[in-house]
């Protein structure tokens, strides 16, 4: 048992979305036990004062790529320090599990411009395993989506064909599985490899075991660019057909030519709850640039096969030469149809030391300084790296990031990817930049409602009802923070500055930061569908 602790004096969002009010919390064996009139707790355990600052529940990161840090940082400070106690994982149809012996090690190579490469026993191969060595102890709590890609791949390898009726029932018996295990859900990369291969057909049908489960499907769709209405209006009538919950990853609207346009998406949306009764969530972060691996804009059709067949492509002059057009003049599947700007892709990470001189720089800087066309730049370097490297892309809209997170089915999310020399400042920026620059300085959201956008909201949707909210019974997975100060400071020159203004984070009812300060505690454990 837990001794009991009581925070005195602090400003209670309770994550309702009401008004905020002064009260004491009592906090016993993990759970809030009640909630006093202010200065009226009598304890014989600790007292901490936290007059003049809020207390909030715990952020809920519904969209992350922790996949290896949870497990290989117990620190993870990128998202401790932000006050994040859940990260939902397994996202992008990509993730660690479930994987075979014999895709293992293709999907950690896919991935390492994601989650780098950790020295780190990846003994697991199902989802129940994964979440297991999470139970060992975590800096944070997880929940985890079925990756579609990895079922594609343990079925059909990287090949652009459809399954057979066999190969689609082993399909849907590996997300079955994932669900019993605890899985909330099913994720789709419909511009990675291979997911991009997959019809809405065979999304559909692997939709039925989430169905039966509960759970929600959660597409990276197939084009945020030239077709980006069309495509979300594609996921909602998947949703529809399976009749599955829906929760969009990383809902934005990005380059140039759809400045403006969230509007669309966001009242097709509105149509469909309407009209279908569809459950619709969303979530955005809070950045105009994204973040992937710097292979993900390369033709579907060259990354068949795997890493292996793609790097033979690109060393191939008359192959290389057809995807270089395809990028820099019609537009790839994997740029969502946009022809290539090269002054907007950014190398965030290499995997080889001797490559270092491409971090922090465009690929049309890079080319300019090297001299050589940027085109011929970036494939030496997809390929001396072998597929491992990263990137950014500078393609957001400012004008639809701040219009979509005030809709009523915005929830906050990350896409952190940490690894790399000069990763996104997402990873450790996204929660405070929401209540400091979003709220505080630009007035976007109040504070009360922000704080629901990134607790309750993302809470319901994975079903968790004692979580993302403060009330008596509720799990103290509990932030403390100053609303007059807090702000994140990671930049995209320094993307891992601490953020001010955190003071405190429960995880669990246990200190996971203490004045600032990331303890050596971790509570944190799997939040399995309809056992959390």
């Amino acid at each position: 048992m837990q001794p009991e602790t009581v925070l005195t004096g602090g400003r209670v969002i309770d994550g309702s979305g009401g008004p905020s009010r002064r009260a004491d919390l009592v906090l016993r064996d993990g759970r809030v036990s009640h909630i006093l009139p202010l200065g009226s707790a009598r304890t014989t355990g600790a007292v901490v004062d936290v007059d003049g600052l809020a207390v909030a529940p715990g952020f809920v990161d519904m969209h992350s790529h922790s996949d290896l840090a949870v497990l290989a940082d117990p620190a993870h400070e990128a998202k401790t320090l932000q006050g994040v106690t859940l990260e939902v994982l397994g996202q992008d149809g990509l993730g660690y599990a479930p994987v075979t012996d014999d895709t293992v090690g293709e999907l950690r190579t896919q991935l390492a411009g994601w989650n780098g490469t950790p020295d780190l026993d990846h003994s697991w191969r199902s989802v129940g395993e994964y979440l297991d060595r999470v139970d060992a102890g975590a800096p944070v709590n997880v929940a985890v989506l079925v990756p579609h890609g990895n079922v594609r791949m343990a079925v059909l390898g990287g090949r652009d064909r459809p399954p057979t009726p066999g190969e689609l029932d082993r399909m849907r018996r590996t997300v079955a599985r994932g669900m019993a295990d605890g899985a909330h859900g099913l994720s789709t990369g419909l511009t990675y490899t291979p997911g991009m291969y997959a019809t809405d057909d065979e999304i559909v049908a692997l939709l039925e075991p989430v169905r039966a489960a509960g759970g929600y499907y959660c597409p990276h769709h197939r084009n945020y660019g030239s077709r980006v209405v069309e495509s979300y209006q594609e996921c909602l009538e998947v949703a529809r057909r399976a009749h599955v919950a829906l929760h969009l990853a990383h809902c934005h609207v990005n380059f140039p030519r759809n400045r403006g346009r969230a509007p669309e998406v966001l009242d097709a949306i509105d149509e469909a709850t309407v009209r279908y009764g569809l459950d619709v969530t969303l979530d955005s972060y809070p950045y105009q640039a994204s973040a992937t691996y710097l292979g993900a804009p390369l033709p579907s059709w060259a990354q068949a096969g795997g890493t292996a067949a793609t790097l033979e492509r690109l060393r191939d002059p008359a192959v290389r030469a057809r995807v270089l057009r395809e990028i820099e003049v019609e537009g790839t599947d994997g740029n969502h149809g946009v022809p290539m700007d090269w002054s907007a892709i950014v190398v965030t990470g290499v995997a080889d030391p001797a490559l270092s001189w491409a971090v922090g720089s465009s690929i049309a800087d890079l080319a300019k300084e090297r001299g050589g066309e940027p085109g011929e730049l970036y494939a030496d370097l997809l390929v001396d790296d072998e597929l491992r490297s990263g990137c950014l892309l500078r393609v957001g809209n400012e004008e639809n990031i701040r219009t979509i997170m005030r809709h009523s089915a915005h929830t906050g999310g990350s896409d952190g990817i940490l690894a790399g020399d000069r990763p996104h400042p997402r990873g450790w920026g996204t929660f405070p930049r929401y209540l400091g620059h979003y709220v505080r300085e630009l007035g976007v959201l109040t504070l009360e409602e922000c704080v629901r956008h990134l607790t309750s909201r993302p809470a319901r949707r994975l079903g968790l009802s004692d979580r993302g909210v403060i009330q008596a019974g509720a799990v103290a997975d509990l932030v403390v923070f100053d609303p007059d100060t807090v702000a994140d400071r990671a930049t995209y020159d320094e993307p891992r500055l601490a953020p001010e203004g955190i003071h405190h984070v429960l995880l669990n009812g246990e200190f996971t930061v203490r004045d600032g300060r990331r303890t050596d505690r971790l509570p944190g454990r799997s939040l399995r569908r309809n056992r959390g």
